[in-house]
C-alpha cells in the first residue's frame, strides 16, 4: 500500500481544484492511501473524497494572531508530531508557497512539488526533493491533476474531471433548511470588491425570476455579505436569506438548487464540483485559468460569462432563462 500526504492548504476554491487529481489518483493506484493537509476553516472538503483517509488540519490564521498563547505552540507542536509520525512514499505540495512547502518540509517522507518555472513562488521549489514543469497557462483543475499524475506515474486520462461527490448528500448530516421547489441560489459574496455584482443587478434579476415562480436564495459568510442579502431581499419579495451556515449544510442547499448563480467565490467552485447548472460572473478576472469547470457526471455545466455585454441585468436573466427552460 502506498501512504502519500497531499498538501494543499488553502482557500475554498483552490481545496476544491484538488479534488480531481485525487480522483485520478485513486483510480489509477489501487489500494492508495492519502492524507491531507489544510486549513481548518476548509478541513471539510477533503473530508467529502472518499479516497481520503485522513485530515490534519492546521490553523495558521488563528495562530498567528495568538502567538503568545501556549495553547498556540501546543497545536503547532502537535501537527508537527503528526506530520512526522507516518512515514510517507511520498509528500506533494500542490500550493506552491513558501508557507505549504515549509510544513511539507516537516513531514517525514520525499517531498515534491512544482519546479522554479512552474510555481507561483520560486523559493518554495527549494524545499523539495523534486520539482516537477507544468505550465502555468493550463486551469487550476489540470495543474493539479498533471502534478499528481506527473509525481506518483500513472497516465492521466483525457475524462473531465470527476471531484469525487457524486452521493454526498447521503453522506452528509441531514440538512437544516429545505429550500422552495424552483429555487436559484444567489452567491453574492466575495473576497474582493471589484468581483461583486451591483446589489441592483441582483435586485433586477430576483424580479425576473418572480415572473417563473423562483426563490432567489441569499446565502451569506460574513457581516458584510449579510448586509448585502438583507439589502436584496428589502427590494425583492421573492427572495430568501439563509442563517449563517457551515461548509456541510452549505453543500447540501447547493445540492437541492434548480440553478446557481454566482460571483467568483469559493462556493462557486463547490457548486460546479456538485454538477449544479447554472452561471459564473466574472467581473474582474478572466475565468481561463481559475474558471468554473463542472464534474464530469453534470447533465448541464456552469457557463462563465465575464465580458461586459454578458454580464448586464438582462444578459444574466435571459441566459439563466435558458439554464431553467431549455
Amino acid at each position: 500500500m502506498m501512504n502519500i500526504l497531499i498538501v494543499k492548504t488553502s482557500s475554498l476554491g483552490d481545496v476544491i481544484h484538488m479534488m480531481p487529481a485525487i480522483s485520478d489518483a485513486a483510480q489509477a493506484i489501487p489500494n492508495l492511501k492519502i492524507d491531507w493537509l489544510v486549513e481548518e476553516p476548509f478541513a471539510a472538503i477533503p473530508a467529502w473524497h472518499p479516497a481520503v483517509q485522513k485530515i490534519i488540519p492546521i490553523a495558521m490564521r488563528r495562530w498567528k494572531k495568538n502567538l503568545t498563547r501556549q495553547m498556540t505552540w501546543k497545536e503547532i507542536s502537535s501537527a508537527r508530531q503528526t506530520l512526522r509520525q507516518p512515514p510517507y512514499d511520498l509528500i506533494i505540495d500542490s500550493q506552491g508557497l513558501l508557507k505549504s512547502a515549509i510544513w511539507a518540509h516537516m513531514a517525514n517522507g520525499i517531498r515534491v512539488g512544482y519546479d522554479r518555472q512552474s510555481i507561483r513562488e520560486p523559493m518554495a521549489s527549494f524545499f523539495y526533493d523534486k520539482g516537477l514543469a507544468v505550465s502555468r497557462q493550463l486551469h487550476a483543475v489540470e495543474r493539479n491533476r498533471l502534478l499528481l499524475a506527473q509525481a506518483l506515474g500513472y497516465h492521466l486520462s483525457n475524462t473531465g474531471p470527476d471531484y469525487g461527490l457524486q452521493g454526498l448528500q447521503l453522506r452528509l448530516p441531514i440538512p437544516p433548511i429545505t429550500l422552495p421547489p424552483q429555487s436559484v441560489v444567489a452567491l453574492h459574496g466575495t473576497s474582493r470588491d471589484d468581483k461583486l455584482w451591483p446589489v441592483e443587478n441582483w435586485i433586477s434579476l430576483a424580479e425576473t425570476l418572480k415572473t417563473k415562480n423562483h426563490t432567489l436564495v441569499l446565502p451569506w459568510g460574513s457581516e458584510a455579505e449579510h448586509q448585502r442579502a438583507r439589502q436584496i431581499a428589502q427590494y425583492a419579495t421573492n427572495t430568501l436569506v439563509l442563517p449563517k451556515l457551515n461548509l456541510d449544510a452549505m453543500a447540501c442547499v447547493l445540492d437541492q438548487a434548480k440553478a446557481v448563480v454566482g460571483v467568483d467565490t469559493g462556493l462557486l467552485h463547490l457548486a460546479a464540483a456538485l454538477g449544479k447548472p447554472g452561471l459564473a460572473l466574472y467581473t474582474a478576472t478572466q475565468p481561463k485559468l481559475t474558471g468554473a469547470i463542472s464534474d464530469c457526471h453534470a447533465q448541464s455545466v456552469l457557463q462563465n460569462l465575464s465580458t461586459p455585454e454578458t454580464l448586464t441585468p438582462q444578459a444574466v436573466a435571459q441566459a439563466l432563462g435558458a439554464v431553467l427552460h431549455p
